[in-house]
């Protein structure tokens, strides 16, 4: 979370202080002026929130900060933060309750100037709750989506209040009922806020959206063959990956490389990632996957790579070199004026090529630094036709020679 994430997180933290405190007042106000016992409960329901203000704009700071002692940080504040809140809730409705049943009924006094405080009552919250909404779902506060939705329960016990009063002037007499009715909602409100923090506080899994989103960053790198594990936790806002993935590349340092770069491209691309944890390791080889570039879809190699019109693409087995799989694919660069035997590299890697066999070395060009890059080896075949190319290595990968003399730089 950047800088001014933050201050901006803080900012809202003590403007819910201070539009708690407003309609404390203005309820504290009306209450007096009206004897409605639906108001006296939604300002003691104020007050609750404005001690809940400030217990987040606690919980935002103390989030932030990391020691000895909590080497990781102290996000999870923030959902503690979002526990207690929901227990002011709960406690905001026992309130409600309590003086809807047990207190004496006394008479209520309706005026314009009261209902057009209650009408403010009600606006004041709504608009501040679809603010605070909106930040908190792009901060991905559970803190500040708590605030946002515990200010919705002020506009629907604001409206009830209104209709009391209204219900007041026609003969009705509302205000008990209004008031036992906004306890059903302020509860539900309750137990949402708590079950959505403590699922964070027992390292619930993040949501599946999520996952497939990163399962998909990752899968896409070329270097990537498999993903076999992956899966993340929320902390406060903050967001922690892990995954297990077997990877092309043999070569340790590239291994390194390739784990540098998939977490900066999740980070880049889902939002309030705080670590991403990568185990990887060589993928266990079942099968081969060969490019070969050829001058005609027969079959007959081209000696060149950029400007060969197609490329065959065969899967083999390694237990016995078997051919599996075989298709001729168009050359998409072959009209690319510039650059196209790297263009056409980096496709053959877009494909998952662990092998491609060339009629002529191509060490040290541009096309031969991306094919190493990504793990697929390079080897010089003396074959005139596909099918003897493929003898020849389906003989190697039999034997196991290829296996064991396969690497990732160019020969």
């Amino acid at each position: 979370m950047s800088r001014d994430q933050q201050r901006l997180a803080s900012r809202i933290a003590w403007a819910a202080i201070g539009v708690n405190v407003a309609l404390s007042a203005l309820n504290l106000v009306i209450a007096a002026a009206s004897g409605s016992l639906a108001i006296t409960a939604e300002m003691v329901h104020n007050v609750v929130d404005l001690a809940g203000s400030a217990a987040v704009l606690v919980g935002v700071k103390l989030s932030e900060r990391k020691s000895r002692d909590f080497p990781y940080g102290l996000y999870k504040v923030e959902n503690v933060v979002a526990v207690v809140l929901s227990l002011l809730v709960f406690l905001t409705g026992y309130e409600i309750a309590r003086d809807a049943v047990l207190a004496d009924i006394a008479p209520v006094r309706v005026s314009g100037p009261i209902l057009g405080g209650v009408v403010l009552s009600a606006a004041l919250p709504f608009a501040f709750s679809l603010y605070v909404m909106s930040v908190g779902r792009q901060l991905n506060s559970p803190s500040l989506i708590a605030v946002a939705q515990e200010y919705r329960t002020h506009v629907l016990t604001s409206g009830m209040v209104l209709l009391s009063l209204l219900g007041h002037l026609a003969g009705v007499p509302l205000d008990r009922y209004a008031a036992l009715f906004i306890v059903v909602f302020i509860g539900k409100t309750g137990w949402e806020l708590l079950s959505g923090a403590m699922q964070v506080l027992l390292d619930a899994s993040l949501d599946a959206d999520t996952l497939n989103r990163v399962r998909g960053i990752i899968e896409a790198d070329p270097a990537v063959s498999e993903v076999r594990s992956l899966v993340g936790r929320n902390a406060g806002r903050y967001r922690f990956l892990e995954a297990e993935v077997a990877l092309r590349v043999t070569d340790l340092k590239k291994a390194h490389d390739v784990s540098d770069r998939l977490e900066r491209a999740v980070r880049a691309r889902v939002a309030n990632v705080e670590r991403v944890m990568l185990h990887y390791e060589p993928r266990p080889r079942c099968h081969l996957c060969v490019a070969v570039p050829l001058a005609s879809p027969a079959g007959t190699l081209s000696d060149h790579f950029g400007e060969a019109p197609c490329f065959g693409l065969v899967t083999l087995r390694t237990a016995d070199g078997r051919v599996e799989r075989q298709e001729v694919l168009a050359n998409p660069h072959l009209d690319q004026e510039k650059a196209r035997g790297i263009h056409v590299a980096e496709w053959l890697v877009s494909l998952k090529a662990d092998t491609v066999l060339l009629r002529k070395d191509m060490h040290g060009q541009g096309p031969a630094y991306v094919l190493a890059d990504a793990g697929t080896q390079m080897r010089v075949t003396h074959a005139v036709t596909l099918d003897q190319a493929l003898a020849d290595l389906g003989g190697e990968v039999a034997v196991g020679d290829f296996l064991e003399t396969s690497g990732s730089t160019p020969v």
